[in-house]
């Protein structure tokens, strides 16, 4: 005995209830597997950002540090010819009649969302928290956090 197929008529095209269940399904898995990936690639790209703005603001202190070692600078005596502050990168300073600027702006630590950087001075001990206030020597962010690679970010 052979049975025909019913032809649909307009209007009953679609899907079943088993097959929407299925899909649903499906894409809740696959959603479940993207959420972790798109956290670790948030991550990896804030440590890019950390990266990039910690070398930026080392070496503007490192130009200063230049010009000041060439005399272009007046300096403190027990400042080593380093930054006051960051403050003094972004405002610049007057070279030969002109005011020349070492950073365009603080940037934004992207660990902590603010512009508050931890800051040593030469007098500071490498690992120190606490900076002494002479001058600028290094900066580093003030997050606790622990990177992809399992260092701190303070450590950096």
């Amino acid at each position: 005995m052979m049975r025909c197929r019913r032809i649909p008529k307009a209007g009953e095209r679609g899907l079943t209830l088993v097959e929407m269940v299925v899909a649903v399904g499906i894409l809740a898995i696959l959603a479940s597997a993207a959420v972790p990936i798109l956290r670790f690639q948030v991550k990896r790209e804030k440590e890019r950002e950390l990266r990039y703005d910690l070398w930026t603001m080392r070496a503007a202190i490192d130009m200063y540090k230049d010009a000041a070692d060439k005399g272009a600078i007046q300096t403190k005596v027990d400042s080593q010819n380093y930054p006051p502050d960051l403050e003094t990168l972004v405002n610049g300073v007057d070279i030969q009649g002109k005011k020349v600027k070492f950073l365009r702006r603080i940037p934004v630590d992207p660990m902590t969302g603010n512009t508050e950087w931890g800051l040593r001075s030469m007098q500071d001990d490498p690992d120190s928290t606490s900076f002494g206030g002479q001058s600028v020597f290094d900066v580093y962010s003030k997050s606790q956090g622990t990177a992809l690679d399992g260092t701190k970010y303070a450590d950096w």
